[in-house]
């Protein structure tokens, strides 16, 4: 069996949060736990609410933040101890498109500095050039070679993302990770740059982890679907299984809330989640969704116990999911919605 290009157990990130001189110091949990492997040339979405740790993650698989515990495999090597050129070498290989193409640029920089910039960084000499290797980047991405000297604000929100992606492709990396690179855009907009990451990866062969909120995005573009809640990963599978036979109460749940053109779709059966997102420094025992949670107010005086109890592994984390894949088909009719309602 080949290693995955990127593996990740057991990752944790714990952030110390110092509430006064009295009170001590508490841990925000932002990521808690979660483990995943990435194949080569294949796309990873990472998906949930905002606050659920999705961003963290990325931060974490560039080394931009040390994790607490936990390890992240780059063909089968722990990058946590990589140091001097090792370490420069998995810079090289792993790169990132940012969430705001406007924020991730320096606005005193020329566009063809900035998609330089890596290469400097690196001391690669292209030998066709450094102005002919940065235009042909250009060129990749759907941009004029000849807007070169051109300042950001002088480009579009599509067109500053697209310069993103020049410079994350500049050193022709084996993984991008691309947190929320369409989010900012129009959606005509964001069809395109999803299009042209799609078509260099055809080319390429690269790999990515897409982090997003949009579920339609995903669902167009990733190969297999992770989903997050408060640190954890509540379901991972494939894209056809996590969109066509979800089998968590959450995943049914964000599922639900993507809007649809059809005027005549039966919104009454829309799954909403009462209450609060915890806060990560406190999360809830056993299963952290167990609060939200629009199975467990149904369950029986011993089932519920269990989530409270102990935290559910496994690719769809519920203790339940017999009862959920029952119980959550059944929500939305009146008598469903009563007894969620009075719980």
């Amino acid at each position: 069996m080949s290693t995955p290009l990127l593996s990740v157990e057991d990752l944790a990130k714990h952030f110390a949060d110092s509430k006064g001189f009295l009170r001590g110091t508490s841990h925000v949990k932002a990521v808690d736990g979660i483990s995943f492997t990435l194949e080569r040339g294949s796309t990873l979405g990472l998906v949930g609410e905002s606050g659920c740790g999705k961003s963290t993650t990325g931060r974490l698989l560039m080394r931009l933040l040390a994790p607490t515990s936990g390890r992240i495999l780059l063909d089968g090597t722990d990058v946590a101890g990589l140091r001097g050129s090792e370490l420069q070498e998995f810079r090289r290989r792993v790169q990132m498109v940012f969430q705001n193409p406007a924020s991730s640029l320096n606005p005193r920089q020329s566009v063809g500095a900035a998609i330089a910039a890596p290469l400097q960084a690196q001391g690669i000499k292209p030998k066709e050039g450094m102005k002919n290797r940065v235009a042909s980047l250009m060129d990749r991405v759907g941009l004029r070679p000849e807007h070169y000297n051109r300042f950001p604000h002088e480009f579009s929100g599509g067109q500053k993302q697209r310069v993103g992606i020049a410079r994350a492709l500049a050193l022709e990396p084996d993984v991008v990770i691309c947190d929320e690179p369409v989010s900012a855009l129009d959606v005509s907009v964001q069809a395109q740059v999803i299009n042209l990451l799609q078509d260099i990866q055809a080319d390429t062969g690269i790999s990515y982890v897409f982090i997003a909120h949009d579920l339609s995005v995903v669902k167009h573009f990733a190969d297999e679907v992770a989903v997050m809640y408060l640190g954890r990963i509540m379901e991972h599978a494939s894209r056809d299984e996590v969109f066509g036979a979800p089998r968590h109460p959450y995943t049914q749940s964000l599922l639900s809330s993507v809007p649809t053109p059809d005027p005549t779709a039966d919104r009454s059966r829309r799954i909403r989640l009462v209450g609060d997102l915890p806060h990560p420094s406190n999360p809830p025992s056993g299963c952290v969704f167990r609060t939200r949670c629009p199975v467990l107010p149904l369950l029986d005086e011993e089932k519920q116990k269990l989530c409270g109890e102990r935290v559910p592994t496994g690719p769809a984390a519920c203790h339940h999911l017999a009862d959920a894949a029952d119980l959550v088909s059944r929500l939305g009719s009146p008598e469903e919605r009563k007894v969620h309602a009075d719980s």
